[in-house]
């Protein structure tokens, strides 16, 4: 994106040179819902990012803008909280907030905003907001923070400002991503290894789905609930087992099965899933891409069957791909219901892979179908 344009915007709104930051949205090649099931996740950074150019105040005043929607919100800093009518001040106020929590001493700021992650399609347009603007204000401020640091207080804004209590994994990849690595992120010790992500001849393709269903929430918050049951379950005769990151497919036989089918069956797919992300990871370091994308499919169709999170526009893009030589890997990312696939295809096939599945899909669906291809960039940095 051209950053010449948020330069100029805010010269021209208040009449100095703004420090300019770049976080990136990301994306997660393997590992859905494991996150609050304290097992693994492996996002990477990609090159679709929030601009934040930023500057500080004289007084305790904080001046917003948001370029590409045309909107503009100021606020006292000693009236911090969130705003009800629109979103997006949101994700840059609760990590002002923050600072504030953490004692330091905030000063007013003026940040104008702009964007090229697609707002919607699951690849964390918010917490890109939220690590550019605790980047920023950490260098303005010169507070000293580090970068995990950050990431725990953008983590914080969203669940107190934006209301969504996400993991980590999110503002995790947009501030520590690593050019052409992902990163293998334990959920629970919050350890992590960078994974060469070596794909030459292939790209990553996201195919948009532009639905995303009420269900949503709902089945998210009792997915949670289910997995919390098997655990409480297999914790009777099993008791150092306090996730399902400590359990086995023989645990869950054992001591759900009998009680509750269905418990199972959701707990089976996790317990599969983050073992099925530790394999992936050999697969990478061994530059076995058709394994990755094998495992891709069979993560998708545990989404869809067993954990039962996915819907009929994301199922049909997935199953479009089958016969395909061209594609080796594909599967819903995200919590589901919506929202886009990920798909490992060969670069040179991807215009015809797209001139054919478009016009398939917004016959079957009645939506539009959009795309993006992304590489994995590095994280959150300043933009000279």
């Amino acid at each position: 994106m051209d950053t010449i344009k948020i330069r100029e915007h805010f010269v021209q709104l208040y009449s100095q040179e703004p420090l300019v930051v770049k976080s990136p949205g990301r994306v997660n090649i393997i590992g859905e819902h494991t996150d609050y099931n304290n097992g693994f996740v492996l996002p990477g950074a990609i090159n679709k990012a929030a601009y934040l150019a930023i500057s500080l105040r004289d007084d305790e005043e904080i001046h917003l803008t948001a370029m590409d929607l045309n909107e503009s919100f100021n606020v006292h800093i000693k009236d911090l909280k969130p705003v009800g009518d629109i979103s997006w001040p949101n994700f840059i106020l609760g990590v002002a907030a923050q600072f504030v929590k953490k004692g330091i001493a905030l000063k007013g700021f003026n940040a104008v905003l702009m964007s090229d992650v697609p707002i919607g399609a699951g690849l964390s347009s918010s917490a890109a907001i939220e690590c550019a603007t605790c980047f920023g204000l950490n260098e303005l401020l010169q507070t000293k923070l580090d970068r995990l640091t950050m990431v725990n207080m953008a983590q914080k804004a969203e669940h107190e400002f934006a209301g969504v209590m996400c993991g980590v994994m999110d503002q995790f990849a947009s501030m520590m991503g690593q050019k052409n690595h992902v990163i293998k992120l334990d959920c629970m010790t919050m350890n992590y290894d960078y994974i060469p992500f070596n794909i030459d001849g292939f790209k990553i393709l996201l195919l948009n789905t532009n639905v995303k269903h009420s269900l949503a929430s709902s089945e998210y918050n009792t997915r949670r609930l289910e997995c919390m049951k098997a655990v409480e379950w297999i914790k009777e005769s099993n008791p150092t087992v306090n996730s399902l990151r400590d359990a086995t497919v023989d645990m869950l036989k054992q001591n759900v099965l009998n009680k509750n089918a269905l418990v199972y069956q959701r707990a089976e797919f996790i317990v599969e899933e983050i073992s099925r992300l530790q394999q992936a990871c050999e697969d990478l370091q061994k530059g076995d891409i058709d394994a990755l994308g094998a495992k891709m499919y069979e993560t998708h169709f545990g989404l869809s069957q067993k954990y039962q999170v996915s819907c009929k526009e994301l199922d049909f893009l997935v199953n479009e791909t089958l016969t395909n030589n061209s594609v080796i890997g594909s599967r819903m990312m995200g919590g589901g219901f919506g929202g886009c696939t990920i798909n490992l295809v060969k670069e040179t096939a991807i215009e015809e892979l797209i001139s054919t599945i478009k016009p398939r899909y917004e016959e079957a669906m009645s939506l539009p179908l959009s795309f993006n291809i992304v590489t994995i960039e590095n994280g959150t940095e300043i933009i000279e």
